[in-house]
């Protein structure tokens, strides 16, 4: 049986790989450029996920735990006007860890909207509806904030664009992220089942 809960600082370096699965790795190669290694960022997500106060922070995230506790998905999330907040540590880690800077980054999420910014469910896990479970959690959060829950998916994913539209999501626009065509859907509110 799988069970949804708030994640934990123990569970940063879970945190870290659903990051990095969602950016997808051209996404995690174009961040650290040149400098650095796929192992090296993965640190780097973990020390931003153990963090109180990183858009990647476990404080953002649910984790789906399996009978044994061990971590079958992760989703993060958060409120799209804490952008700024909460990006400049991620900015800084770049810096110290790669020697890079993204000074035109875009805006993945905007004020206005709850933002899931990841999810990933491990492949011995998937096709058990841990997914639509995580992103129905998050809408809950979303919800509760007074938000609209939003998210951008990659174009390139049509999977993933399915089970979004599946869940009440629909297309508002396209940006622009990673160097990525991304569409941006949006679930105004409630939770379709």
């Amino acid at each position: 049986m799988i069970t949804l809960k708030p994640a934990c600082k123990e569970h940063a370096r879970e945190i870290a790989r659903a990051v990095m699965a969602a950016m997808g790795t051209d996404c995690c190669k174009y961040l650290i450029g040149a400098n650095g290694t796929l192992d090296q960022f993965e640190e780097m997500m973990t020390d931003l996920a153990s963090l109180d106060n990183s858009q990647y922070s476990y404080t953002n995230a649910i984790v789906a735990l399996d009978d044994d506790g061990a971590v079958a998905g992760t989703c993060v999330g958060y409120d799209g006007a804490r952008l700024n907040e909460l990006r400049p540590l991620f900015l800084d880690a770049l810096l110290h860890y790669f020697g890079k800077t993204l000074e035109h980054i875009t805006d993945e999420t905007v004020p206005g909207e709850y933002y899931i910014d990841s999810l990933m469910v491990k492949p011995e896990y998937r096709c058990q509806g841990i997914a639509s479970r995580l992103i129905q959690a998050m809408t809950v959060k979303a919800e509760e904030a007074g938000l609209p829950a939003a998210l951008i998916v990659d174009t390139a994913n049509p999977n993933a664009e399915r089970l979004y539209t599946s869940l009440g999501f629909v297309f508002k626009d396209y940006r622009d992220f990673g160097g990525h065509k991304m569409k941006h859907m949006v679930r105004e509110s409630g939770i379709k089942q």
